[in-house]
């Protein structure tokens, strides 16, 4: 039975003498105020709330089951048939985990009440068989990242605010054995020598970790999680991502296979922007896709997915997203899609949407446009490849014919800021025409972002191409649209 544990009488006294103040003296009478200091101009900042921390009692409850829990995984480890767990089932495994913590708790004496008992084989069944603690944040469908800093700090991502959690690790041993045991499922690893790892989860969650000495404060991990559900095009426009009009504009520019970019920040969406813009590809096309971790899905009956990895232990058997489109161009693909791209695979990726692959897409870490070209450039320029500035940028703007900007706004919402056309070269300068943008307003008192999405006016450069495809868009569609 648990104890019933007291605060200490004295936590909350005050000395005696912090509630007597003295009256001044004559010497030290207050001297008139000069005059009054200048009004500040800045914004007050929120005062940082106090974070309350849980009653003692309820703080040595929950150290005892941490010791309970860990007392009683090692009591599993030896008793279970590890190798029999395979082709357990859960409502098998759990009676199993039952039976033993029930003899467990009979011999040491403990009492639990029916809550706490089926919490505790709960969370043993996640030691066993999940990742732990984090268990419960990768089944809760409302949460997007999982970020830990350490044993006992564990962050996640809703609606794109970050917000602490109340999940902790027993130290930071418990933290390193669910790294290993992640890693080790995916054949690679993770120690002193090797301090960081990419990953993939069983369910097609990206996993990153790094751990000390380079972790200062603990072993650092984050997790993206992998939604079965992708966000389709209408679910986009239903959200406020973009609007029904820009929709029909990129439906346009994918069916008549323009080259797109889609550029944007970490978080910002640019992964589920291309997922859903893949949607408007025919189904009669052979489309190959290559990613660091296989995230996207194509819905296409003819898909080939590729998937680079990373060097093995003794540094061989490396396969880099280069290798990957290199081989992609001898499979006869009409669309090649990369998931990412961000090094010296800019090349063959340049090269493959100026050589008959047109309708190509890929994504690339920009804040804008223009940034984005600008990165391409330089990403030529890491890669070794010594061309003359005029001749990358003619490559540039022949290859790539849309850029599409997907930004996450300080509200947490993800909008699709900018659509801009390529149009060609003007001397030295690449032209760029902007034809639908987010305008920005203010914000309201909850620092919700106040806007609408409107078109610039300018007549799409590949109005004639659509035409000729099928897709006659009415030049309303261009037009500034009023706020709503």
């Amino acid at each position: 039975m648990f104890s019933k544990y007291r605060k200490p009488s004295d936590a909350s006294a005050k000395p005696k003498g912090d509630n007597v103040t003295s009256m001044p003296t004559k010497s030290e009478a207050p001297k008139p105020q000069a005059d009054a200091p200048k009004a500040s101009m800045r914004k007050p900042m929120p005062a940082k709330p106090a974070l309350a921390g849980p009653a003692d009692k309820d703080r040595k409850r929950k150290e005892r089951m941490g010791e309970l829990k860990l007392e009683l995984h090692r009591q599993l480890l030896d008793n279970l048939n590890l190798a029999a767990l395979e082709n357990a089932s859960e409502s098998d495994l759990k009676a199993e985990i039952a039976d033993i913590s029930s003899e467990f708790l009979g011999d040491r004496g403990v009492v639990l009440n029916r809550e706490d008992r089926t919490t505790l084989i709960r969370e043993l069944y996640h030691e066993v068989k999940g990742l732990g603690p984090l268990e419960p944040l990768l089944q809760d469908e409302s949460v997007n990242d999982i970020l830990v800093n350490g044993p006992q700090q564990v962050f996640v991502e809703r609606a794109g605010k970050l917000e602490l959690s109340d999940i902790t690790f027993k130290d930071e041993k418990h933290l390193m054995r669910i790294i290993d045991k992640i890693v080790s499922a995916v054949g690679r690893r993770v120690d002193e020598s090797n301090p960081y790892v990419d990953a993939r989860l069983a369910d097609g969650s990206r996993f990153n970790a790094m751990v000390p000495p380079i972790a200062v404060d603990g072993s650092l991990v984050s997790i993206r999680k992998f939604k079965k559900d992708k966000l389709g095009i209408d679910d986009l426009v239903k959200f406020g991502a973009f609007t029904e009009e820009m929709a029909a504009y990129l439906q346009a520019a994918v069916a008549c296979r323009l080259n797109v970019i889609v550029s944007g920040g970490t978080g910002s969406g640019k992964t589920t922007t291309l997922n859903a813009l893949s949607s408007f590809i025919s189904n009669n096309e052979r489309i190959l896709t290559i990613e660091d971790t296989a995230e996207l899905q194509l819905q296409q009956t003819h898909v080939g997915r590729m998937e680079s990895r990373p060097p093995n232990v003794e540094g061989k058997g490396e396969v880099s997203p280069r290798d990957c489109l290199k081989n992609a161009l001898r499979m006869r693909p009409d669309r090649i899609i990369v998931g990412e791209t961000r090094g010296e695979e800019v090349i063959d990726m340049l090269q493959a949407m100026n050589t008959g692959h047109d309708g190509s897409m890929t994504t690339i870490h920009a804040n804008s446009a223009r940034d984005g070209v600008s990165r391409l450039e330089n990403m030529i320029a890491m890669a070794g490849i010594e061309m003359p500035m005029k001749a990358v940028r003619s490559q540039i703007s022949s290859a790539v014919n849309l850029i599409v900007q997907a930004s996450r706004l300080q509200d947490g919402s993800r909008r699709m800021t900018s659509i801009t056309e390529i149009t060609g070269m003007e001397g030295d300068v690449i032209s760029m025409q902007e034809v639908f943008r987010f305008q920005r307003v203010g914000l309201t008192p909850d620092n919700r972002i106040i806007g609408h999405f409107t078109a610039t006016g300018v007549r799409s450069h590949y109005a004639e191409r659509f035409r000729l495809w099928g897709y006659d868009l009415p030049p309303s569609l261009f037009e500034p649209f009023a706020a709503e």
